[in-house]
């Protein structure tokens, strides 16, 4: 019995003597918050980044109230995947920096869970990239058109991970991401992956929503987290105000605020 609550003590204990990080702002600085104001204003294609743009109807979606669609939360993934590959090239020594992550858009998983690896030709998106290279693989999921959540392969770390703001574990995304992994696997490297070591991991204290539309901020917030190595999370239901507007923000520019 000791032995079970053994690595579940000693995650706590590391989380706890791990370096305490500051407290997220509430606001953004006046200057950028009338910047916000004047986006959500705008008409037409606001922002574009490698394939992704969103339009003011997209934009309407960070308003409060309002669910996530699928081209708000890729264009995010894209800003974390653009970040991850600029802290690549331009990493300096001695300094803190991105993880080396990989992002699928939301339609990854909706191939996954409706076709396979083989009848969904997965194969075909990672022609250019080897995860197996990566620090972290991170996956929006849509759960019924009805709910987003997080879920990321963490090599690092050796965890199948799923972050669910509703606090409920989903069985069939760990069983799922191990399904991938292991055709993935076969399919460039020509032999099963190695699971030895692995776990299915989901946060004790994961932050929760407490309504109803949240769950595409928390979800992008879970990935943008991840994506630095940042755990536990910062962010509560009290910062999902400030957050939209601080996604407006960046969606706007193009580009990820530092100001963490």
């Amino acid at each position: 019995m000791n032995s079970r609550k053994r690595p579940r003590d000693e995650e706590i204990e590391r989380r706890l003597r791990g370096p305490k990080l500051p407290p997220l702002p509430t606001v953004l600085p006046p200057e950028d918050d009338r910047q916000v104001d004047e986006l959500l204003s705008k008409h037409g294609v606001i922002s574009k980044i490698e394939r992704e743009q969103v339009t003011d109807k997209d934009l309407m979606r960070l308003r409060p109230n309002k669910w996530l669609n699928d081209e708000i939360i890729n264009f995010y993934g894209q800003l974390i995947l653009t970040r991850s590959e600029e802290g690549k090239e331009n990493f300096v020594k001695n300094s803190k920096k991105p993880l080396d992550v990989h992002y699928f858009s939301t339609f990854f998983w909706s191939k996954l869970e409706n076709e396979g690896y083989e009848k969904g030709r997965l194969a075909k998106w990672t022609k250019k990239v080897d995860i197996f290279q990566k620090d972290v693989v991170l996956i929006p999921v849509n759960h019924g058109n009805s709910h987003w959540t997080a879920a990321a392969i963490n090599f690092r770390q050796k965890r199948i991970e799923s972050y669910d703001s509703m606090g409920i574990v989903r069985p069939n995304v760990f069983r799922l991401l191990r399904a991938y992994l292991d055709a993935e696997h076969k399919n460039k490297k020509k032999k099963p992956f190695d699971f030895t070591g692995w776990q299915d991991y989901v946060l004790e204290d994961v932050p929760l929503q407490e309504n109803g539309y949240d769950c595409g901020v928390f979800t992008c917030q879970f990935l943008e987290a991840l994506s630095r190595g940042e755990e536990p999370f910062r962010f509560q239901q009290a910062h999902m105000p400030y957050l939209r507007r601080r996604m407006v923000w960046e969606i706007g520019h193009a580009k990820l605020r530092d100001d963490t």
